[in-house]
């Protein structure tokens, strides 16, 4: 599954940016403690994309460790071992908008590595 091309629209009053459209998804909004991390994982039947919301947000990608600005997007390819974390210097939780494009199912999760002890 490749990237969704986003769609901006101006309009009078400002504009909007669509990234789906009629298409299977799910939306969600991740948030992660201070100094916590989600698990390494990647998923065989969905890709997702990413918008952070705050600042502090940390994202590693198939081995590279990205810091988006707010409003940033980062595209996870399905396949792409990724995981979310909030900066150990942020002294608030940190939130990023999930857009997950394909089959939906929390089971596709392969955790690759997990502080939790979870599989």
């Amino acid at each position: 599954m490749e990237k969704p091309a986003t769609l901006h629209v101006d309009k009078p009053w400002g504009s909007f940016d669509q990234f789906v459209l009629n298409s299977p998804c799910t939306v969600k909004i991740l948030t992660c403690a201070p100094g916590q991390r989600l698990s390494l994982q990647r998923h065989r039947h969905r890709g997702e994309l990413w918008v952070a919301l705050d600042e502090g947000v940390v994202v590693e990608r198939d081995g590279e460790t990205l810091r988006p600005n707010i409003g940033e997007e980062i595209w996870l390819p399905v396949g792409s071992s990724h995981r979310l974390s909030c900066d150990a210097e942020t002294p608030r939780q940190v939130r990023v908008l999930e857009i997950s494009l394909g089959a939906f199912d929390e089971a596709d999760i392969e955790r690759l590595q997990d502080n939790y002890g979870r599989a």
